[in-house]
């Protein structure tokens, strides 16, 4: 109720004021320019201008309740001051205040001065309720005319600043008794508060980005390192040079053959410079060469059933990821099992991806047979960081014994951008 009647008072108000003083100016006027004229019903014109002030009254307040929704003597006011915390520093946020007052609409003559932290400018009202009728009369027309102004002047803190906004008609206090500015002053400071608060949230969020990138960068050079590690094992090397040393006595041919798949893996195990992907065939040499050579010292307790066609062997695919998968399946699966067991590497393609499976029917997921986990990890790391979501690893029992990993990646992906 006490809310109605402050609305109230303020059309009220105006409307009297124009009655008033139009009434008080007629007199004056009659009584010095023609004294000894009586006019009849003089009081008409007072009553016709306090009318059409409250009318005008009345759309401002109007206009004000649809900016602001919630109605105050302070919002009804033609001249508002806004204070906005900025948490940057007073550089900073003075570039940010003028950048927004520069682009809000109708701002011109716009002067700042950097040293003192304050930026003034001008800005053009168009009334939002134009009346041509009203608006041939050039004295009515000042209920509708008149610039708007704005200053900001920023406060400087500890890596924090303070900027104080007013936004006001341009022109002297006491006119505020006769004109109203249609809410334009109250949409002018709400649309400079709504434009700094923007920029300080594309501000954070861009240092958000950037903590990610430098996270994301971190994560990664960490995967390239583990993948360096795990590139050449040492026992694999060692046992492998050992194994052919004695097969130089007993078997040359044998020995001369588990040499050159050792080459053949070394080669493709030299830890790379770039950041490029490597391919399915490249990968599938690599691991045949290690499978081999583990053949050569498993002897019949191996068996290897490799079925990648040809096409796809030019597919893209992270380095050194099958032959993670190859390994597990070796160590976990296949060694520990008295009578050893077989091993499949399997490719094929779906719509836009293609799925690589590594299974063996060795000791499965038994505790005996687990490893740490490291290198499975490491290759959905890895994936994660280079595929960005677009491609997926799951491992699962095989039927009826043994582990089938899968590794799925897009077949148009390309250097780490996927082609659309």
């Amino acid at each position: 109720m006490f809310a109605f009647l402050t609305h109230l008072f303020f059309i009220l108000r105006s409307a009297f004021v124009w009655f008033a003083a139009s009434l008080f100016l007629l007199n004056a006027l009659f009584d010095l320019l023609f004294p000894q004229i009586r006019v009849n019903n003089i009081e008409l014109i007072p009553i016709t201008i306090g009318a059409i002030a409250l009318l005008v009254a009345f759309s401002h307040w109007r206009r004000v309740r649809l900016i602001g929704h919630v109605v105050t003597s302070s919002t009804l006011a033609n001249r508002h001051r806004r204070q906005i915390e900025i948490p940057l520093p007073a550089d900073v946020g003075f570039a940010l205040v003028e950048s927004a007052i520069r682009e809000l609409p109708g701002a011109q003559g716009v002067e700042s001065a950097a040293d003192s932290l304050q930026v003034r400018a001008k800005v053009r009202r168009i009334d939002p309720y134009r009346n041509p009728i009203l608006q041939r009369s050039s004295a009515l027309s000042n209920l509708f005319s008149g610039d708007n102004q704005v200053l900001a002047t920023v406060t400087p803190g500890d890596e924090v600043s303070s900027v104080t906004l007013i936004c006001e008609p341009d022109r002297s206090a006491w006119t505020d008794w006769f004109f109203v500015d249609n809410g334009t002053n109250l949409d002018n400071a709400e649309a400079l508060t709504r434009a700094i608060s923007r920029r300080i949230s594309e501000i954070r969020k861009e240092e958000r980005a950037n903590v990610h990138q430098t996270v994301t960068d971190k994560e990664l050079t960490t995967a390239k390192l583990n993948l360096l590690h795990a590139q050449v094992e040492p026992h694999f090397l060692y046992n492998t040079l050992a194994s052919a040393q004695v097969l130089t006595r007993t078997d040359p041919a044998r020995a001369d053959q588990m040499l050159g798949n050792l080459i053949t893996y070394l080669r493709h195990s030299l830890p790379r410079t770039e950041d490029a992907l490597s391919t399915i065939g490249v990968e599938l040499e690599r691991a045949q060469a290690y499978l081999d050579i583990m053949k050569i010292r498993m002897g019949g307790r191996l068996q290897l059933h490799i079925d990648v066609a040809d096409y796809l062997k030019p597919v893209l695919f992270p380095s050194m990821m099958l032959q993670t998968l190859v390994e597990n399946a070796i160590k976990h699966g296949l060694e520990p099992k008295s009578g050893g067991g077989n091993i499949w590497i399997l490719a094929r393609p779906h719509d836009n991806t293609v799925a690589i499976t590594v299974a063996d029917d060795g000791r499965g997921f038994s505790t005996e047979g687990a490893g740490t986990g490291i290198g499975l990890r490491n290759v959905r790391e890895r994936l994660r960081l280079a595929y960005s979501g677009s491609a997926h690893f799951g491992i699962a029992a095989n039927f009826p014994n043994g582990v089938a990993a899968t590794i799925t990646v897009p077949t148009n992906f390309q250097q780490g951008v996927q082609n659309g």
